[in-house]
């Protein structure tokens, strides 16, 4: 291995616990350069990665725009651009860590001819030329980015890990100086994707009462401007600070850097906060929880139950019950144990 291109796109959680790729290869091939390819709106999380010669961005919203347009041969004209931009780089390997059809065709047409990845239902890996399950020991953080490592044979003693820009840090002590939160925060991550793997307002509204009454810290929401609307009305007639779409992915990963403790559903910011050795508690429902994490200071709530996990096609109605069984005096039990 010698010019490596790593092609794992989104999402920024697993973005995050893909990220220890770079560091294993960087151990086991020393003189190697490696470059990642991914989106734009996960690219803050790698882009002052030390073990990375570069990340190169992939231009989705110019191409999302052209589809949209329906200008379909500028379309075609500016991807195939993009693919040639992609092999003057001269690949010898590349990795699909992502296991889908539209990571492999970059995985295949970057030129590499020793291609890594997962196998999948997709059938991208017969694009590839070395293919794995994708397995691992299930309840471990990263568990099938650690498999694949041990299938390269490359170094599996890493641990995710991330390395934020210095003008990250800089914006979250801006905001920690504005916002009086020097003594301390807690991070409250409470926004993802889908709608089962959401905690309840009343939930959330109830447990940041709770902290503020017994642990005596302000609440910081953190979230994408399209969050807004329902953190007002999370924090309504409290003293928690909602800050959604006032940070960016690396901004806001700075800031869960400085926090006294993250609460988080199933989502990119909560597994950042683990990955940076930060005091967590992650609620799972729908999804396979990660039950072993190489943070002391993690704490997993999850209330398993016949259905479970569910993943994206929940049976229960929209009832969630699984999320339901998490109480807040739970949560704040584990908080204050944490703090």
């Amino acid at each position: 291995m010698k010019k490596i291109l790593i092609v794992r796109m989104s999402a920024i959680g697993d973005v995050v616990f893909a990220s220890l790729l770079a560091k294993s290869i960087k151990l086991s091939y020393p003189n190697a350069k490696i470059y990642w390819l991914i989106e734009p709106a996960a690219k803050e999380i790698m882009e002052c990665n030390p073990y990375l010669e570069k990340v190169i961005e992939f231009p989705k919203p110019q191409l999302s725009k052209l589809l949209k347009e329906k200008r379909l041969l500028k379309l075609i004209k500016e991807f195939f651009y993009f693919i040639k931009q992609i092999r003057a780089y001269k690949f010898d390997t590349s990795i699909d860590a992502q296991g889908l059809i539209k990571s492999a065709i970059f995985t295949r047409l970057c030129g590499a001819n020793k291609r890594y990845g997962f196998r999948s239902k997709e059938f991208s890996h017969l694009l590839l030329t070395d293919t794995t399950d994708k397995d691992g020991e299930k309840e471990q953080f990263a568990s099938e980015y650690y498999h694949l490592i041990k299938f390269m044979k490359t170094d599996d003693s890493v641990l995710p890990k991330l390395h934020l820009c210095k003008r990250f840090h800089q914006k979250a002590q801006q905001l920690i100086k504005q916002h009086n939160l020097q003594n301390g925060f807690i991070a409250i991550a409470p926004f993802t994707t889908r709608p089962q793997k959401h905690w309840f307002i009343s939930s959330w509204q109830e447990l940041i009462f709770m902290i503020y009454d017994k642990i005596k810290l302000p609440a910081v929401i953190l979230g994408a401007p399209n969050n807004n609307q329902d953190a007002i009305e999370i924090i309504q007639n409290s003293q928690a600070i909602n800050l959604c779409g006032q940070t960016t992915i690396g901004e806001a990963a700075a800031l869960i850097s400085y926090s006294s403790l993250t609460i988080g559903v199933d989502t990119g910011l909560t597994h950042i906060s683990i990955a940076q050795m930060r005091p967590t508690i992650a609620l799972f429902g729908s999804t396979v929880p990660y039950l072993k994490t190489h943070n002391p200071k993690a704490k997993i709530i999850y209330h398993k139950l016949s259905c479970s996990p569910c993943r994206k096609h929940p049976t229960c109605n929209g009832s969630f019950d699984c999320m339901k069984l998490i109480k807040p005096d739970e949560v704040l039990k584990s908080a204050m144990e944490l703090i």
